[in-house]
Parts: structure tokens; C-alpha cells; sequence
């Protein structure tokens, strides 16, 4: 849904679309001039008194070429006939500017100058080469509500995005002029994702601005020290996380123990727990479930067929995939997570079978290691840490690794297509096994999930939610979560009750905690009145919290961002 401005002056305005604006205006006072000359004159050369409006239609007969006038039977005057020449000469130039400026580009797609659609930039983000489907990070800053201007040297890709409403302009990171045309002189920080010309766009950043924060992204994580030396001041390898955080989630099958929780206080904690593939849950409404009497946990949230519920229809069917948000304390959440993991019909083997040792591969193999489990890797090229050579899309490979008693498979190929034809074999051979997967585009997901991954993490979106953390300072639940935590003061309240707030019914947040100052967090009761004193935890997505921010002009307290 489009949003609309509350006041005018909040309307930002690209360059061009300034200048269309200065020209109707100026058009329209040209024409009134006209008007008003032209009266003047016929009254006091022509001894002729005529109404202004009629006046005006002579002016935009003449102007538009429509008409020669129906006075000009009564024109004798020298400088009335010289004044007529000259509407008449104006109107045609005036014709053809309007068909140039306004016409041609609205109704022809004519070639239009990328820079003249940027709005006017301060404290902004300067995006280069970003190589991870670009409009997923950008979605993102804007739901965040942090301004950007995206730099491709593809000049097809830039006007793309740009006709789709992106700030997007042509121009290589290579060269100064093209950050100077970005406006980095007000810029906040420039992304670099140039691949092997990352270390040359730092640089010329560099020659420009020493102060403005440089923040890299790379898929190779031996290259942190390179970027850093050239003048990054952080590297991101969203491979590396994205292969870190599906062997947690894997090692996660084999333990009660949570992972990914985060504090809100000392007693409650709050997580994303995803139901997985064949859990006693699937199946079941939410109401049937009796979690929280059975385990002391409470959901409050939870995504159902790719949809936000919060807080979640107590009817609501959990299904295979549903990701539940889930609050109390850790021995709570713990007890929750035993209730979503599947009833195996066999036992299993402390055995993770690890499908590509590329970036995403290799770092997963590392945490699995490190926890002490056995880990089977599988490529197509033979290495120190690769113990099967061959293709993982082979029922042949998948069992020479052992799939069909092994606990978990991460699925790290770096093509898609290969990627869910793994997960469909995986599947067809043991239909027990826990299966994530990486995929390299957003779309992919919902087809993996529907192929029988149990997790699926995608590039694009790991990568953006990694870039936000990193602009905003901000923890996240998981990097592929789009649910944001935030601690705000509750003086704005003081005399309200949560129930009269109003807070979820404007902003879509829902208040989760409240503390009060004491030790313990206090229950979220509809009746109780705030003094004011309070702080409070809102729970939401990225668009709804930027709202109550915005809405209630409030500045999160927490310094994690939780």
C-alpha cells in the first residue's frame, strides 16, 4: 500500500520532477501575464473593455496555436500588433519545450538522465556494483527508512531499477566524479560489492572522503585483511554466515539447547523457532496446541504460508516450515523447541553430510567441527577437506555419504537448480533427515521449501539484513529475519493502558515486555495504567516498528537494537 504524505512540504521531489513543477508554474504565470498585458492594452490602445477571462482565452488560442484570436479585427495599435507577434512566437517555442520536458519522456520513454530522478540527498547511503539481487537490500533500506543512492556501471540494470522507482544512476566506482554526482560529500557511508575491483572503489573513495564509513562485502573471507588494508572500515561475507548459521541450525537437531534467543530481561528471552519437517505440531491449530500450558513458552507471533501473524489466529493451521515467535524464559524455550522437532522413527547418527565446500561449505564444515560432530563432505573437485568427490544431485554420492543415516544435510551448491534437486533426492532417500539449504536467489525459498527443505536461507536476503545491521548498529534474531526488536521508553504513555494505547492498532507492533525498573519483567496486562517510567520491548516488522518510531517520534534505548 502506497503512503501518502502528511503534509506537503514532506513530498520529496526528483530533479526533473522539480523541474516540470518550476515549469508548470512558470507556464502558468507566463499565461496570466499574457492575460493580463493583453487586457491592459485592448482597453487603453484599442479603446476595447473586455473581462480578464476573456482575455485569457485569446492568450491560450494564440499560445497553443488553436486560433489566430477573434479581436484581431480590432488590433491597429503598433505595440498591440508587435505584443500579438510575440505571444504568438512564444506560444509555438513554449509548444515544443512542453513536448521535449514533458511529453516525450511521460509517453515515449525517451532516453532521461538517470541523476535528474534523484531526490536531494543528506546523510545517505552510497551503494556500489551490488551483485545480490538489488532490490531485496533496497527494500530493505527503505522500509528502514534509510536513504540511498544505488552506483551500477551496468547502464541497463541502472535505469531498470531506476524506472521502478529505486534511486538508482549509471556510473562506474571507479571514477570520482561518479560518487560526486551520488553526493558523497553528504553521504553517511559508502557499500562497496565490486568483487575483485572492491579494493579500487576504496581507494577512490578514499582520494575523495577520508571520514565517510566504508563497509565491504565479499565472498571470499580470506580477503578481510586486503579490503581492511586498503580503507574499509568493516568487511561482510555473507557466505560465511549464511554457511555458519545452517550448520547451527543442524547441530541445533541434535540438542535441546537454543542457539539464537535473545534477552529481554533476565527471566524472558525470545526466539524464532521453526517448525520442522515431520514435527507432531504440523497439522494442528495453534489453539490445540496447549504450548504454553505444556511448556511455559508463548507464541506471539508466527509466519503461516509466507504471512505475518502477529500476534498469530489462535485458528491458524501449522503447517511444515511455519516459524514460530516465540517468548519465556530459556528453560521454557527449550522445552518449546523439543515440541517442534519431529518424532524420529529411527535412530539417528551424529552425522552432518555437507553438499559443496565453497564459502558456504567450508564455513559450516568449521562450526561442526568444532561442536564435536561428524561431518561428510561432498564436491565435484577433489580437496583436503572434501572426503567424497562427486555430484551431490547423484542418488549414488548422496548414499556413498552416508545420507540415510546421517542426522542433517546442508545443502551449500552455489546453483539453485542443483540445489533442489539435492533437496529432492535428499528427501525421496530418508524422509527423516533434517535438510537446509542456501539458495542464491530470494524467489528460490518457497521452492525449496516446498521441495522438502526444513531452512532455507537466501543470499540476497542474508545479505541485506547484514548491511542494515551493520548501518543501524542492530542485533536481529536471525540474518534472515525480517522481525525487529526494540526497547523504547514509555513516557508517552503515562496514564494510558496498553489496551488504550492504541499501539498495535496504528502501528502494527505489539509490546511484548515491560519493565518496570525491577529485577523481574512485568506482564503485558491490557489494564494496566503506565506512569511513564516504564520501558518498553515492541516486536514487529521492519515497516511496522519504523512506523511507531516515525509515529510516536521515539528513539530506541537499547543499544543492541534488540
Amino acid at each position: 500500500m502506497v503512503s501518502l504524505p502528511e503534509r506537503v512540504t514532506d513530498i520529496e521531489l526528483s530533479r526533473r520532477d522539480r523541474l516540470v513543477v518550476y515549469y508548470l508554474l512558470g507556464l502558468t504565470a507566463l499565461v496570466l501575464t499574457y492575460a493580463v498585458v493583453y487586457n491592459t492594452l485592448m482597453a487603453r490602445l484599442e479603446g476595447v473593455d473586455q473581462s480578464i477571462f476573456a482575455s485569457l482565452e485569446w492568450v491560450v488560442q494564440t499560445m497553443t496555436t488553436t486560433g489566430y484570436g477573434q479581436d484581431s479585427s480590432l488590433w491597429t495599435h503598433p505595440i498591440m500588433l508587435v505584443f500579438v507577434v510575440l505571444t504568438q512566437l512564444s506560444g509555438i517555442g513554449i509548444g515544443f519545450f512542453t513536448l521535449r520536458l514533458v511529453i516525450i519522456p511521460l509517453f515515449t520513454g525517451a532516453e532521461v538522465n538517470l541523476d535528474d530522478r534523484l531526490t536531494p540527498k543528506q546523510d545517505h547511503v552510497i551503494i556500489c556494483e551490488y551483485r545480490r539481487d538489488s532490490a531485496v537490500l533496497l527494500d530493505e533500506l527503505r522500509e528502514l527508512d534509510i536513504d540511498y543512492v544505488l552506483l551500477s556501471s551496468d547502464e541497463q540494470e541502472a535505469k531498470d531499477l531506476s524506472d521502478e522507482g529505486y534511486a538508482a544512476i549509471h556510473g562506474s566506482p571507479q571514477d570520482a566524479e561518479s560518487f560526486r554526482r551520488a553526493s558523497i560529500d553528504s553521504a553517511r557511508a559508502v557499500i562497496t560489492d565490486a568483487g575483485d575491483a572492491n579494493v579500487n572503489t576504496i581507494l577512490t573513495v578514499r582520494s575523495i572522503r577520508d571520514d565517510v564509513d566504508v563497509i565491504a562485502l565479499t565472498d571470499d573471507s580470506d580477503a578481510e585483511d586486503v579490503l581492511t588494508q586498503a580503507g574499509a572500515d568493516s568487511v561482510l561475507s555473507p557466505h560465511g554466515v549464511l554457511g555458519h548459521r545452517l550448520a547451527e541450525k543442524a547441530i541445533s537437531s541434535f540438542s535441546s539447547e537454543l542457539t539464537d534467543t535473545i534477552e529481554l530481561g533476565a527471566d524472558m528471552e525470545v526466539t524464532e523457532i521453526p517448525v520442522d519437517h515431520g514435527s507432531r505440531l504440523i497439522g494442528k491449530r495453534l489453539r490445540d496446541t496447549n504450548i504454553r500450558e505444556r511448556t511455559g513458552a508463548n507464541v506471539i507471533g508466527a509466519w503461516i504460508d509466507g504471512e505475518l501473524q502477529l500476534p498469530p489466529d489462535p485458528g491458524a493451521v501449522i503447517r511444515q516450515n511455519t516459524v514460530l515467535l516465540v517468548s519465556g524464559d530459556h528453560e521454557a524455550l527449550e522445552a518449546f523447541g523439543n515440541v517442534t522437532r519431529p518424532s524420529r522413527t529411527i535412530r539417528r547418527h551424529d552425522r552432518i553430510v555437507v553438499a559443496g565446500q565453497g564459502e558456504v561449505g567450508q564455513a559450516a564444515r568449521a562450526v561442526i567441527d568444532e561442536a564435536g560432530i561428524d561431518a561428510v563432505t561432498i564436491d565435484i573437485e577433489e580437496g583436503d577437506e572434501v572426503d567424497i568427490v562427486g555430484d551431490a544431485t547423484s542418488k549414488t554420492t548422496l548414499r556413498e555419504a552416508g545420507i540415510e543415516t546421517a542426522g542433517a544435510i546442508v545443502v551449500g551448491l552455489p546453483d539453485d537448480s542443483a540445489s533442489l534437486l539435492a533437496t529432492v533426492l535428499t528427501r525421496s532417500l530418508d524422509d527423516d533427515i533434517e535438510i537446509l539449504v542456501r539458495v542464491s536467489d530470494t524467489d528460490a525459498t518457497r521452492k525449496a521449501l516446498s521441495a522438502g527443505a526444513d531452512y532455507v536461507l537466501s543470499v540476497p536476503r542474508v545479505s541485506a539484513r547484514m548491511v542494515a545491521r551493520e548501518l543501524r548498529g542492530e542485533e536481529v534474531l536471525a540474518p534472515a529475519s525480517q522481525i525487529r526488536l526494540v526497547r523504547v521508553p514509555a513516557t508517552q504513555f503515562a496514564g494510558q493502558t496498553l489496551a488504550t494505547s492504541g499501539i498495535y492498532e496504528q502501528t502494527g507492533c505489539r509490546v511484548i515486555a515491560i519493565d518496570d525498573g525491577s529485577d523481574e519483567m512485568v506482564t503485558t496486562d491490557p489494564q494496566r495504567e503506565f506512569t511513564g517510567e516504564e520501558h518498553l520491548t515492541l516486536v514487529g516488522p521492519d515497516e511496522a516498528i519504523q512506523q511507531f518510531l516515525k509515529r510516536y517520534d521515539i528513539s530506541p534505548t537499547d543499544e543492541r537494537g534488540i
